[in-house]
């Protein structure tokens, strides 16, 4: 009895042990020397495709560790990757072999990491593929590039080329980020074609992207792939139901006529990229050491510009806005200057568009309210104290609310905010931003007016206006320059004057020169305003107090006094505008 008692016992112990073994979470195999399975728990079978639930996985990895194992020894762990169509699943498999009651046997014990192999991988993609277009980051087109520089073998040359695409901030603006995602996506692809193996396109950064061409025989040869790339990206994209045309603007570099380091050869393809930029956009140069020089002007130009907004060195020329029939003066326009390390002062072309790549923008138009602030004792003894004051803000920082939102404190603070006028270009305000919803509710509860500055160069049409609601409309001077001898501006002309007429928008037209050009605008249109040399030049502070007429009769026309300069010659730099 006591035997039957004790063999129940081992029994229940035994089937019990073999029912946690099969319930456990890992996947448990144990086989013998031969190969043959004595024992699988359920998750093993499942993950072996033995339980009908899953097609069989390739397991010939797996038998080869297992006789390994079992040949030396000695445990063998490996991972072992089964594939269920496009699903995988990852095991982290350790094949242990025993020897028990005179037998060779082998326990695989097996966990699913498939979770944590997933994350690693997307870890690894995120830090050497970008995720949009699935291309190489910068790191590993470097990694590329330095391996070719550390063989330096003699008569080894490749080619490094920087693609910037042209405008695509506009393509952002205008249609949102996710069309211009689309299209870098679009762009990659097309810009990827027809590459060897040993070539690599990286995308580093927003709409930039380098391309590492080896090996190559020639500069002739880069440039004839590179030509055919750039035609290649004429045809048009059609994305989300719109029909886009992108180019790109390309610098390229060569090892080693133009660097031996991976940055150098970089930096100076970025350096021929820039000149093409400059020079029209949508092609492609070498780099050559003239390009150098003017890298190292423009880095002097920065670094000055950046000590002169620290020293304030900015100033304010004003230019009137006058109605042509009576000529008294609408309001006055703000034009920044700045005054370099001689004292001379410089036209904005020179510095207004580095400052917006700089990040500088902003702080340069907070100091312009500041100076118009601190003289409007002086602006409204020459002007009149009814006299709108126009300031002038970049597309970019027009779709910025968190800027927008400190300059409307800014001119709320000033006491005075309906005074003043904002001008911002056309396409900031089609763009697909935050202006329209967000930022001009917040200047009409202030009273600032909108104004569309140099209207007719930018992106939108006219049939863009009906959505606009704009106080003033300014028609860019390239329309009105030699107006009375050209029909077809005047056509323009005409056509933008109704359209502003009946959606209550004053009309401004820019840069009027000479009498027949205001002459026209007397007799043929029914536009009130003007801006241009013709009436005033922009005026400085210094002279503003030359100009102060001297009793209150004279306010609210136009001075004299910079009218009688004006038709003595002064030079038009002296007043360029923006």
């Amino acid at each position: 009895m006591n035997d039957n008692r004790y063999s129940g016992a081992s029994e229940a112990e035994l089937g019990f042990l073999k029912e946690i073994v099969r319930m456990l979470p890992a996947g448990l195999t144990v086989q013998d020397a031969q190969g043959e399975l004595l024992l699988v728990n359920d998750v093993a079978a499942s993950q072996l495709g033995m339980d009908g639930s899953r097609p069989s996985p390739d397991l010939a990895p797996r038998r080869e560790a297992c006789q390994q194992a079992l040949r030396s020894g000695q445990p063998v762990t490996s991972e072992e990757a089964l594939h269920d169509g496009t699903a995988r699943q990852v095991l982290l498999t350790t094949h242990r072999p025993i020897s028990l009651a005179g037998r060779e046997l082998l326990i695989s014990a097996s966990s699913d990491i498939t979770e944590q192999k997933n994350f690693e991988d997307q870890l690894f993609r995120s830090a050497y593929f970008d995720e949009l277009t699935g291309l190489p980051s910068r790191r590993v087109i470097e990694h590329r590039a330095n391996t070719l520089l550390g063989r330096d073998r003699a008569g080894d040359r490749f080619a490094l080329a920087f693609l910037d695409v042209d405008n695509f901030k506009h393509i952002n603006d205008y249609y949102g980020h996710a069309v211009g995602d689309a299209l870098l996506v679009e762009l990659s692809k097309r810009l990827g074609r027809d590459l060897r193996d040993s070539d690599m396109l990286s995308r580093i950064s927003g709409d930039e992207f380098l391309l590492l061409l080896s090996p190559i025989q020639s500069q002739e040869e880069v440039a004839e792939f590179i030509q055919s790339t750039l035609e290649r990206l004429t045809a048009p994209f059609f994305i989300d139901n719109s029909e886009l045309f992108a180019s790109t603007s390309v610098g390229i570099s060569l090892y080693p006529d133009h660097g031996r380091s991976f940055e150098t050869l970089r930096q100076n393809a970025d350096i021929a990229m820039y000149r093409i930029k400059n020079d029209g956009k949508g092609m492609a140069a070498f780099f050559d050491s003239s390009m150098e020089r003017e890298a190292l002007a423009r880095t002097k130009i920065e670094q000055s510009l950046r000590l002169a907004i620290l020293e304030k060195r900015f100033c304010c020329a004003f230019q009137s806005k006058v109605d042509i029939r009576t000529q008294a003066v609408k309001g006055i326009e703000a034009l920044v200057r700045l005054r370099d390390d001689e004292g001379v002062i410089q036209a904005p072309g020179s510095f207004i568009k580095l400052a917006g790549e700089l990040g500088l923008i902003d702080e340069l138009t907070h100091l312009v309210l500041a100076e118009i602030v601190k003289s409007i004792d002086l602006i409204n003894e020459t002007f009149g104290a009814e006299a709108t004051i126009s300031i002038n803000v970049a597309a970019k920082q027009a779709g910025k609310p968190e800027f927008m939102r400190s300059f409307a404190q800014a001119l709320d603070d000033t006491g005075f905010p309906q005074r003043f006028m904002i001008e911002v270009t056309e396409d900031a305000v089609v763009a697909k931003s935050h202006f329209q919803s967000e930022i001009l509710p917040m200047f009409r509860k202030l009273g600032v007016g909108i104004s569309i500055d140099d209207f007719g160069t930018g992106y939108s049409s006219l049939s863009a206006l009906a959505d606009i609601t704009a106080d003033e409309i300014k028609i860019d001077r390239s329309f009105i320059t030699d107006i009375h001898k050209r029909p077809r501006s005047q056509g323009i002309l005409r056509a933008i004057e109704s359209l502003s007429e009946a959606l209550g928008m004053t009309v401004i037209a820019e840069g009027i020169e000479s009498y027949e050009e205001l002459a026209y605008l007397q007799a043929a249109t029914k536009i009130r305003y003007a801006q241009g040399y013709y009436f005033a030049r922009p005026i400085f502070l210094e002279e503003l107090k030359l100009a102060t007429p001297a009793s209150s009769e004279s306010r609210g026309s136009v001075a004299s006094r910079p009218m009688q300069q004006n038709r003595q010659g002064y030079s038009r730099a002296s007043g360029y505008r923006r």
